[in-house]
């Protein structure tokens, strides 16, 4: 963050503070507190006579410059906020005793994605369940087994900036994934897209545009990334769409083959359309055709979505309370075992796994 940045930050919708009132020997209080909402520090952490280190250990904000997507305030604290507790877990794991280093074998671009794919759904592929949810908590389940740690986070509905990140991959072994909201098919792809750069090791913090990965310009590691999440994803399935020599209007653009695998697999029908424009099995014009159509099926499957919930409320029925995360077992594993050592209490092992201390004996069972 630039000095400029955060004095735009700090003076937005209120009266403007200039650089002589942050960057001299002495602050305004009101100022500090100011400064403090874009930190979350407190003020005692601006007391501390020392200057804050600079390590790249402790943030991948040190360890690299340029990121895949241009990050707002939001998604960069949600990034600074893993990166201290993946730093305070590993240290955890460490006194309880727990190995949690890398089991899977490494990898780089020169590696077919295809074969790694196919290597790894061996192992990491939890068996295909229609249920995306279910689905995706089988996903994180396999890969804790793996020492492979992933963090979900949810955001308020009614927050006003959202973090612009879909995943981030945070060496060694975090992978972070924003809940998503509508659809956890995106997740789900997400997911293994960060797998991904789990495998070859090259750290990330990225919004995924599924409308990009047909891209000719993205990086080489994003275009691996996407070919190792897609293949792994639609396993033998793949020989259906590669069967497919042209969807256009002559064959419906092959809506019904495509819905079926998407069911199938837990791939988006727009992630298996934009494979078929890499492949060239679908011209441009049709494949915007195609992605406007969805968008426009999307949009209206969220407003019967949305009026069967007013519907339901009106009635009086329960929405449920706020979303919870979902807890790796690894985490899980980690804080049990810490708190069982007595280096945490109940009140901070319950707060690592977001859960209140009555619902904390459940969860260790």
């Amino acid at each position: 963050m630039t000095d400029e940045e955060l004095l735009s930050i700090i003076s937005k919708g209120r009266k403007p503070v200039c650089k002589e009132a942050v960057f001299a020997n002495q602050i305004d209080p009101a100022i500090l507190k100011r400064i403090d909402k874009v930190f979350n520090k407190g003020l005692h952490y601006y007391l501390d006579p020392k200057s804050p280190e600079v390590s790249k250990d402790a943030s991948i904000f040190f360890r690299k410059s340029n990121f895949e997507t241009d990050l707002n305030i939001s998604a960069r604290r949600i990034v600074n906020h893993f990166e201290d507790f993946k730093i305070s877990l590993s240290a955890l794991a460490k006194l309880a005793d727990l190995n949690i280093e890398r089991s899977l074998p490494k990898y780089n671009i020169t590696h077919d994605p295809v074969n790694v794919a196919n290597q790894l759904r061996q192992n990491l592929y939890p068996g295909f369940i229609s249920s995306q949810k279910e689905f995706l908590t089988a996903l994180i389940s396999k890969f804790a087994e793996f020492n492979v740690l992933v963090f979900e986070f949810v955001e308020p509905p009614t927050k006003k900036e959202k973090a612009n990140i879909d995943g981030v991959f945070l060496s060694p072994n975090v992978i972070v994934l924003k809940r998503q909201q509508d659809t956890y098919k995106r997740e789900i792809f997400t997911l293994i897209h960060e797998l991904g750069h789990y495998l070859i090791e090259e750290e990330e913090v990225e919004e995924i545009d599924f409308s990009m990965i047909a891209d000719i310009n993205i990086s080489s590691v994003e275009r691996w990334c996407n070919d190792f999440a897609y293949y792994f994803l639609i396993g033998n399935y793949a020989a259906d769409i590669e069967a497919i020599e042209q969807a256009d209007s002559s064959n419906d653009y092959e809506h019904d083959l495509i819905k079926s695998i998407s069911d199938k697999t837990n791939l988006s029908r727009l992630a298996i359309f934009t494979r078929l424009l890499l492949k060239h099995r679908i011209s441009y014009s049709n494949y915007i055709l195609v992605k406007e159509d969805l968008h426009i099926q999307f949009k209206k499957w969220k407003a019967e979505k949305k009026l069967e919930i007013e519907k339901g409320k009106a009635k009086g029925k329960k929405t449920g309370g706020p979303a919870r995360p979902i807890n790796s077992p690894l985490l899980v594993t980690t804080i049990q075992a810490a708190f069982s050592e007595g280096y945490i209490n109940e009140y901070e092992a319950s707060r690592r796994l977001n859960t209140t201390p009555t619902r904390l004996e459940s969860l260790f069972r």
